[in-house]
């Protein structure tokens, strides 16, 4: 896990000076601050992207978008710099996944099955079958591909048993590596309601791996 904040070791107050620049009117730090994000940003796309989508369009190039938009909306941010840049960033960069999906993919977007709807956020692709995949991931092997796509079905089926809520603090925490204070911001709670979503959340995600031998120990 990270601590949350894109620094440097050799510069800790870079990303302070940079948002300084950015509220001053400088608008040359938005793509240095990008930048600083951009590892986090690039594992939203790698989490979020939906297979089919995956197949034409590379997450480097939904990040060039997403920068441009940024760009052309920074002065939606600047009415309120106390927010979280990541976070608004994250979400522009949401919105263009979105975007990508609907040129690239068009009426596939009716599959209501593998879209999401989380605080006024919609996602091509449900929460449940992102997290099947990358928990999958990290215990089966290439070689294992038939098996892997039957568990991966039964595995998507049991974590719709977990609220969306709960889904999505765990992919926020777990997967897009978000701190408790992001997440919060994320979803539109407070941070001690995320944390204690998290705990619970967890619990559950035990429950439901505890059902497949996969996840053993």
């Amino acid at each position: 896990m990270n601590d949350g904040l894109a620094k440097t070791e050799d510069d800790p107050h870079r990303e302070e000076r940079l948002h300084q620049r950015l509220v001053a009117g400088d608008q040359n730090a938005l793509g240095e601050l990008f930048d600083l994000h951009r590892e986090r940003l690039w594992r939203t796309v790698q989490f979020r992207m939906d297979s089919r989508l995956a197949a034409r369009v590379d997450a480097d190039d939904i990040l060039q978008e997403a920068f441009v938009n940024a760009a052309a909306r920074v002065q939606h941010y600047l009415e309120d710099p106390t927010r979280s840049l990541f976070v608004w960033f994250r979400l522009i960069v949401s919105q263009t996944l979105v975007d990508v999906y609907r040129r690239h993919i068009g009426a596939e977007m009716r599959d209501a099955g593998r879209e999401v709807s989380l605080q006024g956020m919609r996602y091509p692709q449900a929460t449940s079958v992102s997290l099947a995949a990358e928990l999958l991931g990290s215990v089966t092997s290439p070689s294992q591909a038939a098996h892997r796509a039957e568990v991966s079905a039964q595995l998507e089926r049991a974590l719709k048993e977990m609220s969306e809520l709960d889904q999505e603090v765990i992919a926020l925490r777990h997967f897009e590596d978000l701190t408790n204070g992001e997440v919060a911001e994320v979803l539109g709670i407070q941070p001690t309601a995320a944390s204690n979503r998290y705990v619970r959340a967890l619990t559950r995600l035990r429950d439901v791996l505890a059902q497949f031998p996969e996840f053993e120990g």
